[in-house]
């Protein structure tokens, strides 16, 4: 396990000695529906999680302007890009209604926010930490723009080489950081998980608490991101990986997240402390079972163990 430091989040921590911090991404796999958002907050909190992530961008800023009338089949009909962006797209009284139900059934949620206009506009519900998505790692102006805040800033590191992360890393604030392995494919093939980059990460940046953003089908790596030291997970949710939706294949089902999530506590308590002792419950198996040397009238009892 690495020596890491511990970030606050809210009345939280999440590093070196507390448990791991579990994240269900909602992200986009509402498509636009309010109801739909409730019901994913509600499978989160069944499963056990300690936060829900939305997305929130401003379309024209974040979708280039030639693809802004390019056609796409939606559960809406055909419609341009830059219009379909638009309907999935959370506002105000979206988001007041998820502030309050979030704090009503006690669950924190934050949000990638995908350009300036979106940090100022979540930054009215105080979130307890920002996300910065894969794509917006070398936008160095939106980086700081929401560790401007105060909060904490959770650093994605997909499809990025590790000069990239070490100049966004070089432009803030590693007291108040936090950085997400990931491989943005979606999903993501096995062999491109790459889990050991937990572990040059939190060499290249001993400071900074490190975990893991996952989007393998699957919960394998996830589990083994924990036992590798990861102190916070994240992985989509979905309520069916069938949905129509762009993120909603490299998601995770309510049961399969709260499977997730209770074995992940399992691990937790199973990694121990690196110190090796004598358990309470082994000392009847040690009277019974363990032989030393003989004294010539056959073997001596094993001398009890405090």
């Amino acid at each position: 396990m690495w020596n890491l430091p511990r970030v606050q989040v809210g009345d939280r921590f999440i590093g070196a000695g507390e448990p791991v911090f579990i994240i269900a991404e909602i992200g986009i796999n509402h498509n636009g529906s309010l109801e739909l958002a409730k019901k994913l907050i509600d499978a989160a909190i069944f499963a056990g999680c300690d936060a829900v992530k939305f997305q929130k961008r401003t379309p024209e800023l974040c979708v280039p302007y030639d693809q802004w009338y390019v056609d796409r089949e939606t559960p809406w009909g055909r419609m341009s890009y830059i219009d379909y962006k638009y309907k999935i797209e959370f506002g105000s009284a979206e988001f007041t209604e998820i502030d309050a139900y979030c704090r009503e059934r006690g669950i924190f949620w934050f949000a990638s926010c995908w350009d300036e206009p979106s940090v100022d506009f979540i930054e009215q519900f105080d979130p307890p930490l920002y996300k910065a998505a894969s794509a917006s790692l070398t936008d160095l102006g939106l980086l700081r723009r929401m560790q401007e805040t105060g909060k904490p800033l959770m650093l994605s590191t997909g499809m990025s080489t590790m000069a990239e992360i070490e100049t966004a890393v070089a432009h803030l604030d590693t007291d108040n950081l936090l950085i997400a392995h990931s491989t943005s494919s979606y999903p993501c093939p096995l062999e491109e998980v790459n889990l050991r980059m937990l572990s040059t990460l939190a060499g290249q940046f001993p400071d900074i608490p490190v975990g893991y953003s996952g989007h393998e089908v699957g919960l394998a790596p996830s589990w083994a991101a924990i036992a590798l030291g990861a102190t916070f997970i994240e992985r989509h949710i979905t309520l069916d990986r069938a949905m129509w939706g762009s993120d909603q294949a490299a998601s995770v089902e309510v049961m399969g997240m709260h499977h997730l999530v209770r074995n992940i506590r399992d691990i937790e308590k199973s990694l121990g402390d690196g110190v090796k002792q004598v358990y309470a419950s082994e000392l009847s198996a040690l009277r019974k079972l363990r032989r030393v040397a003989s004294n010539g009238h056959g073997p001596v009892a094993a001398v009890a163990v405090k």
